[in-house]
């Protein structure tokens, strides 16, 4: 049995990739169970949401959680990776045309609101099969997939050029370095990512992150799991409760009558998600409610939830 269930706000340091942060995880709380959601590269930093446990089968439904980041760009370069790792020396620096802050809010303007984004070379992206970074790697020359995301927010926090500073609110997929790269094509001199942060993960903050030796010490002081936020926190869902005698049968699938019910949280609608806890109000099972809320009365005698993830 695993020793923690839950959601733990990490901070990833700069230079590990999110591979080796779990793996280091693991042998840091000895539990093989651990997910995340949301990959960061080497080179950022910032918060990562890790899904240890029974947790790790909530994750499809973060996944779609909004993205803060603290961006430095720096103009005047392009890079292959879009980022300082596909800088190549002797690369020329292209002059970086006078612009106001005034200027440079007008250009980010641009690129607020959903918009089209093209998938970055060295990314993990498969096509064909294959990730693309390896494609890259050979010198080849592939047609990278596009992306409709949305910038929800994009705001200039800083102007010392060829530097730029800035902070943003976006949706899920959203590649910083191609922004950074789009931005420095949209002036003409080149631009690449010099360093990123995460800030936030939907409603979670990096303030709340623990760094890997944060995570020791209160794993030393056995304090680990106060940390540890409950699947019943994380995931706010509407809910069902069922009765003592219904909740064994959650995990062989079997779907609940109006009568294995006793009590119901939230109001919802037919096709959206909703949780179903067992007589210790613990969520064991995420499902899709078959009907509106209104109609769980006693003349419901049709089928109202059909499970999406049981969560053994």
């Amino acid at each position: 049995m695993a020793k923690y269930d839950g959601i733990l706000l990490c901070n990833k340091p700069y230079g590990l990739s999110s591979h080796k942060l779990i793996n280091q995880l693991r042998q840091i709380i000895d539990q093989k169970k651990i997910g995340h959601i949301g990959t960061l590269d080497p080179r950022a930093t910032g918060l990562m949401l890790l899904c240890l446990g029974r947790a790790t089968k909530i994750a499809q439904f973060l996944e779609n959680f909004d993205k803060s980041y603290d961006a430095h760009i720096r103009l005047g370069q392009r890079s292959t990776t879009y980022d300082s790792e596909g800088i190549l020396s002797g690369d020329e620096v292209q002059p970086v045309p006078e612009m106001s802050e005034d200027d440079f809010r007008r250009l980010l303007g641009k690129f607020r609101g959903v918009i089209r984004q093209r998938v970055p070379a060295f990314s993990a992206v498969k096509v064909d099969g294959e990730r693309l970074y390896k494609k890259a790697r050979r010198g080849e020359d592939v047609d990278t997939p596009e992306r409709e995301i949305e910038i929800k927010k994009i705001v200039l926090t800083k102007l010392d050029l060829p530097d730029v500073y800035i902070s943003i609110v976006c949706s899920k997929g959203t590649y910083i370095r191609t922004l950074a790269n789009d931005i420095g094509e949209e002036i003409g001199c080149g631009a690449y990512l010099a360093a990123l942060t995460r800030t936030g993960v939907g409603p979670y903050d990096l303030q709340e992150a623990l760094t890997l030796k944060e995570i020791m010490h209160y794993r030393d002081a056995g304090m680990l799991k106060r940390h540890v936020k409950s699947i019943e926190a994380v995931l706010q869902f509407p809910w069902l409760k069922v009765r003592e005698e219904f909740s064994p049968h959650i995990l062989s699938g079997r779907l609940p009558k109006l009568e294995d019910i006793s009590e119901i949280s939230g109001v919802f609608e037919a096709d959206q998600l909703i949780s179903l806890k067992d007589h210790n109000d613990a969520i064991v099972a995420v499902g899709r409610a078959e009907v509106d809320s209104e109609q769980l009365d006693e003349s419901c005698e049709d089928d109202f939830f059909k499970y999406v993830r049981v969560l053994n």
